[in-house]
């Protein structure tokens, strides 16, 4: 065996360990990730307190980009759902329209409520809604429901501050802005697809319709006496495209100003995430918040209840961020560099596929990107005229791939909308299969034009 391929060779065994770990022993995706990290570390003959060390320099070095991002971006949705401006968004999209138009209503009201949301707060949110306008309509609920889920989906799998596409934003020292505006370009055709195209296409495969009036209720809107004055549905758009927006003037206003004037620094503070997402939640305090008669104490409940689901995302992603350093501790990112430009397999390709793998194995789309990212870096090097921020969305999108039995995503969307399992897998499991293919398409349509 060549000496220079063990590192390599420990990396891919660090992988598998990390899979049956987690798939086999049940253990936590925050665990599994640091033991796979600091066993590769050993079997590389690094010294346990300089293991150590690179495991907490990668971790730390991860959260402090992604960290403050995921945070504001978790507190903006908090004050968006618990102020009932997400609720007035749904509401005004899907409205009195016709049957023909609730697949794609829906799916759109989804897609701007994603944004700023984590995937299983925002699905909750909507499911009595989409419960509400099958009844009315009387729809099968998965006419309904599965384009809700596709327009949510669509969101988490590809825009920031959503935590993958921002851990690989991180990863790949991509700009959050071009992120965002080539996410964008991808997921709205993708959303059209997968949501109003593809739902009346597995009509036939939905099954007997579910009973509508077992619907789950989950946390209700604000009570009357807390609300003096309803939400704008005005401000609640604002509130959420407002992050999107600003970074986006920000990179695209760089890219046409000078140095050094005092219009570089406004649309740098814009294309810096953290700023931009200060801005908008500041904005939703006083515009969704003081505006509508919350109470400081009020507000601060609904920030922390949106915080309350990231504390295991934050770890996770860390221990992720650990597993990068590892792998460049052991030069195992030297060698993928050294190799990858005489590999067949373009790289967008080859870090969807990664993705994609580990997500069938490990079932998180959060942990596949953490694991992948580790993997995937080196191409940066390897290839100077790869858009970083398209292998952003080539590895996010195949973290979407196939979601099963493993995958927390499979049985919510199962037990909510009362489906066997066999249903789950011809909805659920397809129109993800289908969005992370078409995202690859839109992602390498787009390398033909961007460099």
């Amino acid at each position: 065996m060549s000496t220079d391929l063990t590192p390599l060779l420990l990396a891919a065994g660090a992988i598998v360990v990390l899979i049956l770990l987690i798939t086999k022993m049940k253990l936590h995706p925050f665990l599994a990730l640091m033991i796979a990290a600091l066993g590769l570390g050993f079997a590389n003959g690094i010294a346990p307190g300089e293991t150590a060390e690179h495991f907490q320099t990668g971790f730390g070095d991860a959260l402090s980009d992604t960290g403050p991002v995921i945070g504001l971006g978790t507190i903006l949705g908090g004050i968006l759902l618990g102020s009932g401006g997400a609720d007035r968004i749904a509401t005004a999209f899907i409205g009195a329209r016709p049957v023909k138009w609730i697949p794609t209503a829906i799916a759109t009201a989804a897609l701007l409520i994603g944004m700023p949301h984590l995937f299983d707060v925002s699905f909750v949110m909507l499911v009595p809604l989409v419960y509400a306008v099958a009844k009315r309509t009387g729809s099968h609920l998965l006419f309904v429901g599965l384009p809700m889920a596709a327009g949510l989906y669509v969101s988490h799998g590809l825009l920031p501050p959503h935590p993958a596409p921002t851990l690989a934003v991180a990863a790949y020292d991509a700009s959050t802005g071009l992120t965002i505006l080539y996410g964008l370009i991808i997921a709205i055709p993708v959303m059209i697809l997968c949501g109003p195209v593809l739902t009346p296409l597995l009509s036939r495969w939905f099954g007997p319709p579910p009973d509508l009036d077992k619907s789950p209720v989950p946390d209700p809107g604000p009570a009357a006496d807390e609300q003096r004055r309803p939400v704008s549905l005005v401000l609640a758009l604002i509130t959420v495209l407002l992050p999107a927006g600003l970074m986006l003037i920000g990179t695209l206003g760089l890219t046409v100003v000078e140095p050094g004037g005092w219009a570089h620094v406004v649309f740098e503070a814009c294309d810096t995430p953290v700023l931009s997402l200060l801005v908008a939640v500041v904005f939703a305090f006083f515009a969704l918040g003081v505006r509508s008669g919350f109470g400081l104490g009020k507000l601060q409940k609904m920030a922390a209840k949106g915080l309350g689901p990231v504390g295991a995302i934050i770890l996770i992603l860390g221990a992720g961020g650990g597993l990068k350093e590892m792998l460049s501790a052991t030069e195992v990112d030297k060698l993928i560099t050294q190799y990858a430009v005489h590999w067949a397999v373009p790289p967008l390709l080859l870090a969807w596929l990664t993705a994609a793998l580990l997500r069938v194995c490990l079932g998180s789309a959060t942990v596949a990107t953490a694991a992948a990212t580790g993997i995937v870096a080196p191409l940066v090097a390897a290839y100077p005229e790869l858009s970083p921020e398209l292998l952003v969305l080539a590895t996010a999108s195949g973290a979407v791939m196939l979601s099963h039995v493993n995958d927390s995503g499979f049985w919510l969307f199962k037990e909510y909308f009362q489906l066997s399992v066999a249903q789950t897998f011809r909805s659920w499991t397809l129109m993800l299969s289908v969005q992370s293919v078409l995202s690859l398409g839109g992602v390498l349509l787009l390398s033909a034009v961007v460099g």
